[in-house]
């Protein structure tokens, strides 16, 4: 049962980079575009975006799985969560940590992928098609590998 149960946590974690892109696409860039709007808006200095509400409105989905998945027992429902709040955390260290640096970790890591996950969400930003989190097209990996991490926070690319 052990083994199913590790199964589970990592296909739901590895399902949810495919959920983020279609929420990311069809969601927040759709008709809650007025809740991540501001995350798109480079010149505001605040500590805390409407873009950040989306944390909650994602927690959700992981809090009940965990409740129903114990109550009555321990059952599949638990593993999903876990992998729901695994994929967020890891989420929330790429995007909110190392991407955006809203806290002060992760400042100059310097891995290819990496590298090409910030040059994949800064292509988003600029009107490009990632929407995803944690997949890097071939192409910004490849641009990854010629760059160090002070360029890509430069700009000068």
């Amino acid at each position: 049962m052990l083994f199913l149960y590790i199964l589970i946590v990592i296909l739901t974690f590895l399902l949810m980079e495919g959920i983020t892109w279609f929420t990311h696409k069809y969601i927040m860039h759709g008709f809650l575009w007025v809740l991540h709007e501001d995350h798109h808006d480079l010149v505001h200095e605040t500590t805390f975006e409407k873009n950040d509400s989306f944390f909650i409105i994602f927690a959700t989905p992981s809090i009940l799985l965990f409740y129903f998945g114990f109550n009555p027992v321990l059952n599949y429902m638990f593993f999903i969560g876990l992998g729901i709040f695994f994929y967020g955390m890891a989420y929330f260290l790429i995007h909110d940590v190392y991407i955006h640096q809203r806290f002060n970790w992760m400042k100059n890591v310097e891995h290819t992928y990496f590298k090409g996950l910030w040059l994949a969400h800064k292509s988003h930003h600029k009107g490009g098609k990632c929407f995803g989190m944690l997949y890097v097209p071939k192409r910004f990996m490849e641009e990854a590998k010629h760059l160090s991490v002070q360029e890509i926070k430069s700009g000068l690319i």
